[in-house]
């Protein structure tokens, strides 16, 4: 990344992509700077194509559907997302389990964000999974991506308390409103250099970060 140029950024979705918009949004208002370089999805039909396409992104689709197992879509994958030189992949609601084809490439520079207190529940359904175990808060956590399933080590949660009444429904909608200013932080670090992965975990400001990464207060 150089002075001149602004980092790019390569976004993968599935569908609609809230953290997507919420990237232009940042990126355009200038709060990131960063350029979207490509939003790319596994789903052709995947509404946040067309919502990034108006807004002058170039999208590109690459359907799993159409190789015979993950490694094969993953070298596609890669291959596409290498053509736009990224200097940051963003994972936002990109619902493919990656394998190391892809992940090791841009190891260092694949973000994920997960709607739950990593290490707490890995994988789908966090938010009732949080009620039923009788929680008092949640949240979200974005990682660097390993070939572990949201195994990567964690550079930042936002913890937010469970309310009487709560159902999943409830609880995911003001989960996801602090996933739209979390990643766009997560991501200002590491182009600033504050945070990069190294072999002892994620790394912020020379300090190595513990199994919740950074905690920052609900906005």
């Amino acid at each position: 990344m150089t002075a001149e140029a602004r980092p790019r950024l390569v976004i993968l979705i599935s569908g609609r992509g809230s953290n997507m918009l919420a990237f232009i949004d940042v990126c355009r208002s200038g709060e990131l700077n960063a350029e979207i370089a490509l939003v790319l999805s596994n789903n052709p039909d995947a509404a946040g194509l067309a919502l990034a396409a108006e807004a002058g992104i170039e999208t590109a689709a690459v359907n799993h559907r159409d190789y015979h197992s993950r490694e094969a879509f993953d070298a596609a994958l890669t291959q596409r997302v290498q053509a736009a030189e990224p200097d940051l992949v963003i994972l936002a609601g990109f619902m493919r389990i990656l394998t190391p084809v892809f992940i090791s490439p841009f190891a260092g520079r694949l973000l994920n964000i997960h709607p739950s207190l990593l290490p707490k529940y890995p994988g789908l359904h966090t938010h009732q999974r949080a009620l039923d175990a009788g929680d008092t808060e949640a949240g979200a956590t974005v990682h660097f991506v390993t070939p572990e399933l949201d195994g990567g080590p964690p550079i930042l949660q936002v913890r937010v308390p469970i309310e009487p009444g709560d159902d999943a429904d409830t609880l995911a909608a003001r989960v996801i409103r602090q996933e739209h200013w979390i990643y766009p932080e997560a991501a200002r670090w590491f182009i600033e250099g504050r945070v990069k992965l190294t072999q002892a975990g994620a790394e912020l400001d020379g300090q190595i970060l513990d199994q919740s990464g950074q905690v920052l207060a609900p906005r």
